[in-house]
């Protein structure tokens, strides 16, 4: 259909006058989907469960602050301060039930003044709400992912130690271990640290719990564990193996000479793949107990040149080999081995969405405990926009060689663009409570099929 040059331009030249009243206008219609996912969740009494040890009796609650602080994610805002600038929205004061939001200095001595049992009662409930999904969903095989990642900051929180960062070298920091669901692309758990310690401190407990936690939830569900090399252990490798659980684990062997040596001599390689070959054996390192079965894989790649750049019309490509070796006990093909241990790179996007739009690379207090539970609050709202959207819609694939999540999920930063973040008026006509919102086709199909599919599932 064409439209008339008058019909489509406007010439606007004069600016509007501004003026600032008191309207129940709301900036994040689209919050009311999570309104309607949080009481079927249970949300607000869950919280209440994880503080109600605490002797005390605040105007607000732990509960309604943590609340607040998962909708801070959800927003898109990263920083305390920042909550002053929807603290009258009344979408928001509504979804939290609250007449008014708390203040920064509120919320900040709230964290200050959780504790202990706190933070373990907070970690429970990330770790159920996640078994919750899983148990529903009902695989043949959960694969989980365990890696630690930095969390810098500019200040002297507790906790924090100069470790190693690539990108900001004698920056103090947190660095936490994490543990992925690669089906729903979920974090389940997380063990935090300070920055000065091993990717493997504490691991092998966390690791276990885990464990642990899933077959109280799923029973003999066959458990798939992909790591890096900074957990090549004997003492890790021992407890997945009596505990039963398939692994693919990288191996370090540029620090195991007797491995390297056989790599170097080795002269017959069978074929992997179109640009990868490998071959397999069966070792172990002098002061571990027994032998395992490593696969060792080569490629072929293009040699970088690091000397001064010549103009020359012509150069030369020079080709080497990129060695990786893989300590696993999973009985398949080294091909398919390979592209399942390759799938662990999937937890790096869940990281990078993690930092880039729910605030893990933020330090907001100053204390061990309120960065804790301003950690695991993001943690949860990032599981929740995943939640929301395996119950409004069907798996989008069957389980693949990478193990890639069943479903194709939007980052939180797509559904505030798409749906949370719309302007709209909270009016009463006839007595009865509406959302008025801009008429937009996309919006409405979008906002009326997750309402749809939550209240199917009520």
């Amino acid at each position: 259909m064409k439209f008339s040059r008058t019909e489509t331009v406007d010439k606007s030249h004069r600016l509007p006058a501004l003026r600032f009243e008191e309207q129940q206008l709301t900036s994040f219609s689209g919050l009311i989907v999570f309104q309607q996912l949080f009481a079927l969740l249970d949300l607000r009494e869950q919280l209440r469960r994880c503080f109600r040890h605490l002797n005390l009796s605040p105007i607000f609650g732990h509960a309604r602050i943590v609340l607040v602080l998962i909708i801070h994610f959800l927003l898109g805002y990263r920083q305390l301060r920042e909550l002053r600038y929807y603290c009258d929205d009344p979408l928001v004061k509504r979804v939290v039930g609250l007449k008014r939001l708390p203040d920064v200095a509120t919320v900040s001595r709230a964290l200050a003044g959780c504790d202990a049992k706190s933070v373990a009662a907070l970690q429970r409930l990330l770790r159920e709400l996640v078994l919750q999904r899983l148990v529903a969903l009902a695989p043949a095989s959960i694969t989980l992912d365990f890696d630690g990642s930095v969390i810098g900051t500019g200040r002297a929180a507790e906790g924090t130690a100069v470790g190693f960062n690539r990108k900001k070298k004698g920056q103090r920091s947190y660095y936490p271990l994490f543990c992925t669901v690669a089906q729903s692309a979920q974090v389940l758990d997380v063990l935090h640290r300070s920055g000065n310690v091993h990717d493997s401190n504490g691991a092998q407990a966390f690791i276990g719990a885990c464990i642990e936690a899933v077959r109280a939830a799923l029973g003999p569900v066959r458990i798939e564990i992909r790591m890096d090399a900074a957990f090549f252990s004997d003492a890790i490798v021992q407890m997945l193996d009596t505990a039963g659980v398939q692994y693919t684990i990288s191996v370090p062997f540029e620090r195991l000479p007797g491995l390297k040596q056989q790599i170097e001599q080795r002269q017959r390689w069978q074929r992997a793949s179109a640009d990868c070959h490998s071959f397999e054996l069966s070792w172990k390192p002098k002061s571990w107990q027994r032998r395992y079965r490593f696969l060792v894989f080569r490629k072929r790649v293009k040699l970088q040149h690091k000397e001064p750049v010549q103009l020359d019309l012509f150069v030369p490509y020079q080709y080497g080999y990129e060695f990786r070796a893989i300590l696993t006990n999973k009985r398949l093909t080294p091909a398919k081995v390979l592209a399942f241990h390759n799938g662990r790179g999937a937890q790096e996007g869940i990281f990078a969405e993690l930092k880039s739009d729910n605030a893990l690379a933020y330090v907001p207090t100053r204390t061990w405990v309120g960065n804790q539970i301003y950690l695991l609050a993001g943690l949860i709202a990032h599981n929740l926009a995943r939640e929301l959207q395996m119950r409004a819609q069907p798996p989008a694939r069957n389980t693949t060689a990478k193990r890639a999540p069943l479903w194709a999920f939007a980052s939180i930063a797509t559904l505030r663009h798409h749906i949370i973040q719309r302007a709209g008026r909270l009016i009463r006509p006839q007595g009865h409570l509406t959302l008025s919102m801009s008429l937009n086709d996309a919006v409405k199909n979008d906002l009326l099929h997750f309402l749809d599919a939550l209240g199917a599932a009520a």
